[in-house]
């Protein structure tokens, strides 16, 4: 089954650990509430896909490589053209800050029927304008913010910490936010955007919750409620029989697990959460049982990824829905983008940065792994899916890692 694109993969760059308070570990008759209403998605739905430049990004059959790791079937959720912005991020950071917008004028103004549309016409922009929102990012979420408070008209702070490239703080301005660097990691940015906004009296975007912090974290998350539900339409509602997700702070995994669970309930794919080793706050709280902040001692190349606490909003949820943790090893990500970049077992193409493969770097590494491989249940009748949460958002960084721009794989 070994193919030299595959040797990569195989060895020890991977941790694991089954999470025995899962609901399918405990053999649970219910699942726990959802965290995002079906009402709540619907309605997130409508307004985004009536957005200027939505499309349903679309959800890729890799039969290849599928073969060549002995499944029977794998498909990428491809989330590098969201909106332009090139993240999932695009779907929650600017729909939370549409739902502040309008929560305002409603509660302060008395007005009623408010959409992005009429944010976006600019009719209530004099109210709109005296409004600041700020967020502490390593590039996609800020830009979302950013993004979405440039089109439905308030001012926009966003806080980035030392190791942020210059080509995301320069995408963050080219959308018009405010930029402050921070010195110290992503967690110190958090706290510092937290800390001004309160002296200042803005609010506060955030994807991670703390506590007394839930609100605006959880219309981010119905925001990324999107990509879930379209992806659930695009599997003709066949579940597929194991799901790989990036960690992070846990929103975009928790996510998806709720809306997976809602729809297939008791069949449910097996739902593995994956993070950076270097960043494995998810993977540390599951060890301990709850949430466990780690030090990040050194930058992981999946920046999306490099968070130190896990979002207690999220943690909630993955703490019962997540049937696995893995960590993945930094020499991962360069074979497993290049894998995608340069596919040797005739599927097409994909752009994927390097937060994007982290779920697909846990899924090949198992499947490389006897043990893994085995305590996963992976086999010829398996279907994986695995969300490939951005593209390449920056370019230079990208062709680093690939040895190809991302216009040369576009165009292949």
């Amino acid at each position: 089954m070994t193919d030299n694109a595959l040797d990569s993969f195989s060895g020890t760059q991977v941790g694991f650990f089954h999470n025995a308070a899962s609901w399918r570990a405990r053999g649970a008759a219910e699942l726990a509430p959802s965290l995002i209403s079906e009402s709540a998605a619907a309605a997130a739905r409508a307004e985004i896909s009536a957005w200027p430049g939505y499309r349903e990004s679309p959800l890729t059959p890799l039969p290849g490589l599928a073969k060549a790791i002995g499944i029977g079937e794998l498909h990428y959720k491809d989330e590098g053209g969201r909106f332009g912005l090139g993240s999932f991020k695009a779907l929650g950071g600017a729909y939370a800050v549409l739902r502040h917008l309008i929560k305002h004028l409603e509660a302060s103004h008395g007005l009623s029927g408010l959409d992005g549309a009429a944010l976006s016409s600019g009719r209530h922009a004099e109210l709109t304008k005296a409004l600041t929102v700020a967020s502490a990012t390593d590039g996609n979420h800020g830009r979302s913010v950013a993004w979405g408070a440039r089109l439905f008209g308030c001012r926009c702070v966003i806080y980035i910490h030392a190791g942020v490239s210059a080509g995301r703080e320069a995408a963050l301005r080219a959308q018009g936010a405010e930029v402050v660097r921070t010195a110290g990691n992503y967690d110190e940015s958090v706290h510092r955007c937290a800390e001004d906004a309160a002296a200042n009296g803005w609010t506060v975007v955030s994807d991670t919750s703390w506590e007394g912090y839930f609100d605006i974290p959880r219309d981010v998350m119905t925001g990324y409620s999107v990509l879930v539900s379209e992806m659930i339409e695009q599997l003709g509602r066949r579940a597929p029989t194991h799901v790989f997700v990036q960690g992070g702070v846990g929103g975009i995994a928790a996510t998806v697990a709720d809306l997976l669970a809602r729809a297939w309930g008791q069949n449910r794919p097996r739902f593995v959460v994956v993070e950076p080793d270097l960043a494995a706050c998810l993977f540390a709280s599951a060890q301990v049982g709850g949430p466990k902040a780690v030090d990040i001692e050194e930058e992981t190349l999946m920046a999306g990824l490099s968070c130190g606490e896990v979002s207690l909003l999220a943690w909630d949820l993955l703490s019962v829905a997540a049937d696995d943790f893995m960590t993945v090893g930094e020499g991962l990500v360069s074979p497993a983008m290049a894998l995608l970049a340069k596919p040797p077992f005739g599927d097409a193409p994909i752009v994927a940065g390097e937060s994007a493969v982290a779920g697909l770097a846990g899924l090949l590494a198992a499947s490389q792994t006897s043990d893994l491989r085995q305590m996963l249940g992976l086999g010829p009748e398996s279907h994986a899916v695995v969300i490939g949460t951005e593209g390449a958002t920056d370019a230079a960084i990208y062709k680093e890692l690939t040895g190809l721009a991302p216009e040369e794989v576009m165009a292949a």
